[in-house]
């Protein structure tokens, strides 16, 4: 029979094991996005704020920098890059002159997409050997970790936003004993 202090242990040492694969994807993750934004002459962060995009759909930049995480000043720059790039539009409203969507240019975007194929391929694949309750279960874990993401995100910001003062004591307070 296994002691209580055992079960503890074994829990810490899984949650530890999930964190280092959670790190190593995401770092691989990372890398791959890194490669393609290479070959196709932007940046990650671009890179990324497409794939936002092409998961949103046509927003405002105001949208964009809401699910990203970054100020809209920022976005501001991430589009002019990525319409000098011809991977973006802009477009008025109809109805609102002053309002302006970001849109893709599909045909554009898809020659992008070709470097990701064959991940997605094997993705899927992974994919098929779980079931409809496991897949909740990943979606669940992926969505919970993006908004914890995106939380850590504002929160960084605000710490770096803060006064030299504050910061201070806020990464004095973050390091270990």
């Amino acid at each position: 029979m296994k002691s209580a202090v055992s079960r503890p242990k074994a829990r810490a040492a899984l949650m530890e094991e999930l964190e280092h694969a959670v790190r190593r994807s995401s770092a691989q993750g990372v890398m791959f996005s890194q490669t393609v934004a290479n070959s196709v002459g932007i940046s990650s962060s671009d890179l990324e704020c497409l794939d936002f995009l092409n998961l949103e759909g046509r927003v405002t930049a105001g949208r964009l920098a809401e699910v990203t995480g970054l100020t809209t000043g920022a976005i501001t720059g991430v589009v002019d890059r990525l319409e000098k790039a011809g991977l973006v539009r802009r477009e008025r409203d109809a109805d609102d002159r002053r309002k302006v969507f970001i849109r893709t240019v599909p045909e554009n975007v898809a020659k992008i997409g070709r470097f990701y194929e064959h991940m997605q391929r094997a993705v899927l694949k992974d994919w098929e050997r779980y079931t409809d309750a496991e897949l909740k279960l990943l979606l669940r874990f992926m969505m919970q970790g993006y908004r914890t993401m995106l939380a850590a995100t504002e929160e960084l910001k605000a710490m770096v936003d803060a006064p030299a003062s504050e910061r201070s004591r806020a990464t004095k307070a973050a390091r270990p004993p």
